[in-house]
């Protein structure tokens, strides 16, 4: 760790943080980065059914502010500005204060006493590294993986990697390469966030942390998973019909964006199959009309007009080719949860998927 340490500014996206804001403020207390070199950034985005945490906040954090806990600004917001647009008026406030670093930080997780440190060595010792994630640990099973960074398959899905394994049975180095970092907790340079642009706001949530990444990585950049930076995350799995649609409609996104169009013909058939499967599996979890959602966006001019624009932006700043996307994806879908699999899945689609991605692998020269 340098003698001049960087400043960091740790963005925290409030989403009805009461029930664990305490966690929160406990874990800053213990920090064993400089308090002086953090900037506690409270964006509070009100909760359509609870409403604001600005209250709450007021009363139970800001009195702690510059003493037990780092120096905390709250960023009230009108408006759910969404997962992207609310991190981003965290980075505006950082931008505009002079901080070296931007840290990302879950509405419902905890940092490790030395979780900045061992982010901030790795960024300073190596320049190609533009994301840094923490270890995810599950919280209150603070022995099991929550994510070791992010998997990617090839037609766009993304889940955690690791989910559940015993730490005492992860094997991983220091610093370890991944598709693509949790939204979870990661760090950034602000010198890249002006560079390169920070989180894109048509995604709202869902997959904003895959095009992050995967824009770092076009321009060839590393994203990593540092082993000895540890968030505590109370990660529950939603089945919310809603969470759906946007995953699903950000994942054609990704896809537009990324692919050249060789690939996205080479896919076409796997994926047309896919979505076969994926209105069956719909119908019978009774989100079929958010399905259908999805494909009313597609369908719309207005939406392959945004999509193209950004699909231009991204092709034209890249430095990777098709290939070298595809390495690092896998081939499998895998579900985090016992309730999701599905048989159909685990013996038919995956199968194809594997064999198509070997096939795609062999023809795939861009």
């Amino acid at each position: 760790m340098p003698d001049n340490f960087p400043k960091v500014a740790i963005v925290y996206l409030s989403f009805h943080c009461e029930p664990y804001i305490e966690d929160v403020v406990a874990s800053l207390e213990k920090l064993e980065y400089p308090k002086d070199r953090v900037e506690f950034i409270v964006v509070d985005n009100p909760h359509p059914k609870f409403g604001p945490s600005v209250p709450y906040i007021n009363e139970h954090v800001m009195p702690l502010s510059g003493n037990e806990i780092p120096h905390t600004t709250l960023l009230a917001q009108s408006s759910n500005l969404g997962f992207a647009g609310g991190n981003n008026a965290g980075v505006e406030w950082a931008f505009q204060n002079g901080f070296d670093y931007v840290y990302f930080h879950n509405n419902d997780a905890s940092m490790a006493p030395r979780c900045l440190n061992a982010l901030v060595d790795a960024l300073e010792a190596d320049k190609t590294i533009a994301i840094a994630q923490s270890l995810v640990l599950l919280d209150p099973e603070k022995n099991l993986v929550n994510t070791s960074g992010n998997a990617m398959h090839y037609l766009g899905f993304g889940y955690c990697d690791d989910y559940r394994k015993n730490i005492s049975e992860l094997v991983m180095p220091a610093v370890k390469d991944v598709a693509y970092a949790s939204g979870a907790g990661f760090i950034i340079s602000t010198e890249l966030l002006k560079k390169y642009g920070s989180w894109d706001n048509d995604f709202f949530l869902y997959h904003e942390d895959l095009e992050f990444s995967l824009r770092l990585r076009i321009n060839k950049y590393r994203v990593v998973c540092v082993r000895d930076s540890i968030l505590y995350h109370k990660y529950e799995f939603s089945r919310s019909i809603t969470k759906y649609y946007w995953m699903e409609r950000n994942r054609f996104g990704v896809l537009l964006m990324f692919y050249k169009w060789p690939t996205l013909l080479l896919i076409l058939p796997v994926l047309t199959a896919l979505e076969c499967g994926l209105l069956i599996f719909a119908l019978k979890g009774g989100w079929f009309m958010e399905r259908m959602k999805v494909y009313q966006y597609w369908i719309r001019p207005s939406s392959w007009k945004l999509w193209l624009g950004k699909r231009a932006k991204t092709q034209a700043m890249r430095q990777i080719d098709d290939r070298a996307i595809l390495k690092t994806c896998v081939s499998e879908v895998l579900f985090q949860e016992a309730s999701m699999k599905n048989p159909l899945l685990t013996y038919i689609g995956n199968p194809i998927m594997k064999l198509y991605y070997n096939l795609l692998m062999l023809v795939t020269v861009w």
